[in-house]
Parts: C-alpha cells; sequence; structure tokens
C-alpha cells in the first residue's frame, strides 16, 4: 500500500509540473478531426492535429477529388470551406452554398439565395448546432442566410423566410437612408451559444455606411446589440472626433473576421480606417475605434478593452485579417494573448485578459505636414519586438537590381516622390508607401501549440498621389464647362477607377469604352446596385446615376484628363443638409504598384515570404521567400516571391501548407526550417486559405482553386491526399 501511494504521489507530482510548464492548449487546439469553423477553431489558429500526412509523406500527395463549383461561369473563390463529421460546405462564385461528402466531392445539395442579393468575395461560412437544428449561416449582399445543414433549405424562421438583413441595426441615430448604403460581408462572424457577431465591408468613400459591428440570434434573426465604431454623444470615444462626425463619415469597420474565447465569452476583432481613406480634414482627432483592436462581451457588445494601432488613419492601414487567439510563456509564465499582424508588417501581442502589449511599443512623433484642412496625428505606435516582417520605408538602397534598365528606370520617378517616413501625409506630389495592399492580408496567419506563429507577406511598394476634387481640364488642355455627370464621378468613382477612367488592373478596370464590353441595362444596374468591390449607388438619384452613366459611357477621346478647371458650383453638394455623403475635397488615385518598365516590383526582393516567428521571445526562427516569376527563374534569378492572398495553416505532421501565390502553387513547408518539401501546379490561382481534415481515417487537404487577383479565373475546389 505504501509503495501505491508513493507511486501514485510521483504520478500526480510529475502530471501537476507537466500542467505548471507546459502552455495551456484550449479543446479546440488539441481535439478533432473535423474543420468546422472559418480558421480551423474559433480562435482562429489555423493549426490541426492530424499528423498522417506529415514531412516523411508530403510529397506523396496527389488529388483525391476535383469539384467545379463554377457550373455558370468561371470566377474567383476565397472562400475557406468547412468540413463538420464528413461533409464539406463552400460556396461557388455566385455565392450558391453547397454540401459535398468530404472524402468523395460527390455533391449533396445546393442552395441558391435570392437574386436580390449581388454576390461578392466570401471567404467562409458559420455553422450552428442543436441537437438536429443545425444550421449554416453565411452572407451574400445585405443578407444573412440561415440554411439547413442536413438538407440545403432556408430555415423558414430565421429572419424572412431564411434571410435576414445585414443592415440591421446601422440606422440608429442617422439623417441619412442606411439601407440605400452598400452593406456586405466579405468574412463570417463568429456564433457563441445562440449569438452570431459579424462585422461588415463597406464603401471607403465618402458614401460609406457605418462600420458597426452587430449580433443577431441564431435562431430568430432578431438583432441583439450593436456596438458603434464610431461613438455617438454620451458613448466612450465620442470626443476623438469632430461634434457628429458619425453622420456623416462611414466605415472603422470590422471587415476581415472575428474570433473568440468561449471559456472569457469575448469576442476579438480589428477594425479598419473611416472614410475616406486618404483625406481627413472633417474627422480631426485620433478616430475611435478606427483602426482598434478590440475586445467586447459576446452576449451584450460591452467593450472590454481597445487597443489602437494608427491614430486617424490616413494610408488605409485596416486591419486585413482577423486577430488570432494563442498561449505564449512570457517570463517563464504562460499568458493568453491575442496576435494581430497588419498590413504594415507589424505584429502585436496583447494580453487577452487587458489589452496591454507583451513586448515594447514606442509611440513616436511623425511628420504632421498634411494636405489645406489635414489635421495628420502628431504620434504613432512602432513595436519594438517582433520585428517588422515586412520593410517600412522604401529607400535608395532597396530600389531593384534586377538588371541596369529597371534600376535606371525606377530610380528616376524614386527621386521625384521619395519618402523618408511610413507616416508620411498623402500629397498631391504623391508619396511611396508599403502596407498599402501588403503586409499581412486577408487570409491570416497560423500559430501552432508551442506559440509560433506563420505568416505570409507581400512587400511591394505602391504610389499614392491626391488631387483636388473639385477641379478638371479638358483634353489637350482645353478647358470647358464641366457636366453634372463628370462632376458626380469625380466625387463617387474617381478614387477607385481615376480621374482619367483608366482604372489600375482588373480589380479596378478600366472604364474607356465599357459601353463596347458591357450592355449599358448591365452598367445601369452595376451603378445602382453594386457587386464585388464595387459599392451600390441606389442612394444616389436615378437621374444622377444616368448622368454617371452617361459620363463613362462617352468616347474615349473626350476623356478628362487632368486638373486645372473648378468645377460648376452646385453641382457636387450633399444630398442633405447633415452633409451626408461626405465629399472630401482631395481624392486619390487609384491603387497603382511601383514597378519597373516590365511590371515587376521596383524593389528588390524577395517581393514575398514566409515567416515563421517565435511569439514567445518574439524572435524569427526562419524567413524564405513564397513564389517565383517561372521567366525569371529561368534567367537564373534567385527566387523572388510574389504576393500572396490567402493564408496558412499548419499541423502536427510538422507542415504549413500555404497557396495564395502569382504562381497559381500550393506549397507545403517544413514548419522548422522553411524548406519546401511539395508543390503543385493549381489550375488556377489558390487565392484562399486551405483546410486539412480526416475522413474514416484518411486525410486531406482542400483549396479553392478560383484565381483572379490579375490572373486567370478558376472556380474549382481540389483535394488532396497520400497515394
Amino acid at each position: 500500500m505504501r509503495k501505491r501511494i508513493i507511486w501514485m504521489t510521483s504520478i500526480l507530482f510529475i502530471g501537476c509540473c507537466l500542467l505548471y510548464f507546459w502552455p495551456d492548449q484550449p479543446d479546440a487546439l488539441i481535439a478533432g478531426t473535423d474543420w468546422p469553423t472559418y480558421g480551423g477553431n474559433k480562435q482562429g489558429n489555423r493549426y490541426s492535429p492530424l499528423d498522417q500526412i506529415n514531412t516523411e509523406n508530403v510529397h506523396n500527395l496527389e488529388i483525391a477529388w476535383m469539384y467545379n463549383a463554377a457550373v455558370t461561369r468561371e470566377g474567383a473563390i476565397q472562400c475557406q470551406p468547412i468540413v463538420i463529421d464528413g461533409i464539406l460546405y463552400g460556396t461557388t462564385p455566385e455565392l450558391n452554398l453547397f454540401a459535398l461528402h468530404a472524402d468523395t466531392g460527390e455533391e449533396i445539395w445546393k442552395f441558391l439565395p435570392e437574386k436580390k442579393d449581388r454576390p461578392h468575395q466570401s471567404r467562409g461560412l458559420m455553422y450552428w448546432e442543436n441537437g438536429e437544428d443545425q444550421r449554416i449561416l453565411y452572407t451574400v449582399g445585405a443578407g444573412l442566410y440561415a440554411v439547413d445543414a442536413k438538407n440545403g433549405k432556408a430555415v423558414q424562421d430565421f429572419g424572412k423566410n431564411g434571410r435576414a438583413n445585414l443592415k440591421e441595426g446601422l440606422q440608429t441615430n442617422m439623417d441619412h437612408d442606411v439601407s440605400k448604403l452598400s452593406v456586405n460581408a466579405t468574412s463570417p462572424g463568429v456564433i457563441y451559444q445562440n449569438t452570431l457577431i459579424i462585422g461588415s465591408a463597406t464603401s471607403e468613400g465618402g458614401n460609406a455606411a457605418p462600420g458597426h459591428i452587430r449580433a443577431f440570434d441564431v435562431l430568430s434573426g432578431e438583432l441583439v446589440w450593436v456596438f458603434h465604431t464610431i461613438p455617438q454623444p454620451g458613448e466612450f470615444g465620442y470626443d476623438t472626433w469632430p461634434k457628429d462626425a458619425y453622420k456623416k463619415i462611414g466605415a472603422a469597420n470590422s471587415w476581415s473576421g472575428m474570433t473568440l474565447d468561449e471559456e472569457r465569452g469575448i469576442v476579438f476583432f480589428g477594425t479598419g480606417s473611416p472614410a475616406s481613406d486618404f483625406y481627413g480634414a472633417d474627422r480631426q482627432g485620433a478616430n475611435l475605434f478606427a483602426n482598434c483592436i478590440l475586445a467586447l462581451d459576446a452576449l451584450t457588445g460591452e467593450m472590454k478593452w481597445y487597443y489602437q494601432t494608427i491614430h486617424h488613419d490616413l494610408w488605409d492601414r485596416d486591419h486585413a485579417c482577423p486577430p488570432n487567439l494563442a498561449t505564449v510563456k512570457h517570463y517563464g509564465k504562460n499568458v493568453d494573448v491575442v496576435v494581430q499582424a497588419t498590413k504594415d508588417g507589424l505584429i502585436y501581442v496583447l494580453d487577452r485578459e487587458n489589452g496591454t502589449s507583451l513586448f515594447p511599443v514606442e509611440e513616436r512623433a511623425v511628420p504632421t505636414n498634411g494636405l489645406p484642412g489635414e489635421h495628420p496625428y502628431p504620434t504613432q505606435k512602432y513595436p519594438l519586438k517582433p520585428a517588422p516582417f515586412a520593410r517600412q520605408v522604401f529607400t535608395e538602397d532597396d530600389i531593384t537590381d534586377l538588371s541596369p534598365e529597371a534600376h535606371a528606370f525606377v530610380k528616376e520617378r524614386f527621386l521625384q516622390i521619395k519618402t523618408d517616413n511610413k507616416f508620411a501625409p498623402p500629397s498631391t506630389d504623391g508619396t511611396l508607401l508599403f502596407g498599402y495592399s501588403g503586409g499581412a492580408q486577408w487570409g491570416g496567419n497560423a500559430i501552432d501549440p508551442n506559440g509560433v506563429l506563420y505568416q505570409n507577406s507581400n512587400e511591394e511598394p505602391w504610389e499614392l498621389v491626391m488631387y483636388e476634387r473639385n477641379t478638371i481640364v479638358a483634353n489637350k488642355g482645353q478647358s470647358r464647362p464641366i457636366t453634372q455627370g463628370n462632376a458626380l464621378y469625380l466625387t463617387h468613382c474617381a478614387s477607385c477607377h481615376g480621374k482619367d477612367r483608366k482604372g489600375s488592373g482588373p480589380e479596378l478596370p478600366s472604364l474607356i469604352d465599357i459601353n463596347k464590353k458591357m450592355p449599358l441595362e448591365e452598367i445601369k444596374n452595376l451603378i445602382q446596385k453594386g457587386g464585388s468591390r464595387m459599392p451600390s449607388f441606389h442612394y444616389l438619384s436615378e437621374k444622377e446615376r444616368d448622368s454617371i452613366l452617361g459620363f463613362i459611357t462617352q468616347s474615349s477621346a473626350d476623356t478628362i484628363m487632368v486638373v486645372t478647371q473648378p468645377v460648376a458650383k452646385g453641382l457636387d453638394e450633399p444630398d442633405s443638409a447633415n452633409g451626408f455623403p461626405y465629399i472630401p475635397a482631395y481624392v486619390s488615385n487609384p491603387w497603382k504598384r511601383f514597378t519597373d518598365q516590365d511590371g515587376y516590383p521596383g524593389v528588390k526582393p524577395p517581393w514575398g515570404t514566409l515567416n515563421a516567428i517565435d511569439l514567445n521571445t518574439g524572435e524569427y526562427l526562419w524567413r524564405v521567400p513564397l513564389g517565383e516569376y517561372p521567366e525569371l527563374a529561368d534567367k537564373g534569378i534567385p527566387i523572388t516571391g510574389t504576393t500572396s492572398y490567402g493564408g496558412p495553416i499548419v499541423t502536427a505532421g510538422g507542415l504549413v501548407i500555404i497557396a495564395g501565390t502569382k504562381d497559381e502553387k500550393i506549397r507545403a513547408f517544413d514548419k522548422s526550417s522553411g524548406k519546401i518539401l511539395w508543390e503543385f501546379q493549381l489550375p488556377a490561382g489558390g487565392f484562399a486559405t486551405p483546410i486539412t481534415y480526416e475522413v474514416d481515417g484518411r486525410q486531406y487537404i482542400v483549396i479553392a482553386a478560383g484565381g483572379g487577383r490579375e490572373q486567370k479565373l478558376g472556380g474549382s475546389y481540389i483535394a488532396f491526399t497520400l497515394k
């Protein structure tokens, strides 16, 4: 008996030691063969405990099945599907919802949303169950749908015939009609008990809807609570804006997704910049709760804490990926943390209880020489650890060395608009910046149980030029009276498609001769209802929309080119006395990459990387280029990396798996070294985040190969398994 007591005591002691010294891990990290939520679990770790596919055998992967989701037309897909009990759920390019047998790809059912809800990019789905009541919830346009997971039928007692209104709760204390504004959700929300919490995607111009966070009852679809991301009178943060700013300034929205601490009942998310993106004369102040990491009580919407990463954003530095919840060992103590990676290549590691940073962060003085009327904030944050995973400022030493010709071409323009500070305010002379569509993007990152973060990064520079909205000149320098259509175009469309209508690539297409590419009725319908990334202009009168239509479909010879002639007075006035839509005095050119004469990034490689960072210490373990340009590799140029959209997953099999690159490949890396162990050429770009799961003892990896992002379109889901 005495020996048994000693033996049991020893076992108990050893167990206690392991619990003390080994980081506490949530159940979602260490159990399960499904991929039940966006990000793998509600903490967003993108981690799988499966190890059947591992570093020793990953080279034996082969295609298990392919599902053609683009039945009516090819189209981009950014959806990370979910898997519940061997059934895979995903969306088509048209945002039809489908269910497949996850081991064969055989279709079980398909659900078609209402035609009034226009498709946009959708990156994931939500699942909820209570006994036999099993629901898939997802968004199409302004519709929040609940679909029976067993048969693909709309849940009739949710909202109106299975559809709730995603604009519900946005109208509070507004003098203008929010119901006419563009609102959708590109990323799914999270579900806590019977409460569904979700953000939204809005316009980024003066016509942006409010970016309030809303919670809906998962059973009825009714609104439960609203959190105002631009505070209203009497609310904390109201004094960080001018009086009544919430009535005309929109956005400050959470479009990239959320994570949930179920034990604490707290939802975490990041917000974006206020509208409009690059000029904030009418929003003087720090602008809470834009550009913040926020923690809210999931049942009530009460704010627990906030952490603002950019004050008075003038650089479109939204939080483009959801935060990741993890447990790290800091100074010998286990700490539950919120990890937020940013578009400008920074990582914030915050205590989950109170939002304080585990590593030092300095508040430094920054330039304040903004455009007329602007009020740049005098200080900004600089995390000291971990070090940035993307370049912060474009220096002369960064100019491309791809060839002498490329170097000379880029240097000439660089000397004209060089930018010495990452927080240099936008100007009419132009600025060069990283973090515009760089750093961490919406694909997010992965964290393994040891607290190592895996993050892909974009390193391309961009050129931003501002111009006065209310002045123009006619083609060939001949001044002429401005038309109403031209004035409305400059106000509502030029920031995306350019004052010259030339756009910037497939994402922001040229409108010159658009009537030769699309029927007039289709263009008119697009202006009214929006689609994909384009917001709806339903709030404009039919006469105003027709004026824009007339301007953009005129002969290309009549294109308005540059700025000098004042706009006719009265044509650019807001529609109502409250100042909405907000019309900034300065607007930006469309997104423009800063490239060499052949279109390659104007900086030295790498242009895209995959990084492994130990969050326990803040130190980098490795960094490797991610993606390549085959034509450059054929010339003997070392792997350059490319931009990537979509994120990684990490597995107990020692793998980091990621697609998303412009070379349209999916790859598996050794998570301990960054060495490529397997790659596969997809039929179209995999600009989504993969998943992994197990059915009947067999592990699978699935990626949506939808293409897009300036590459050819696709429309298929591809599953891999071992031979």
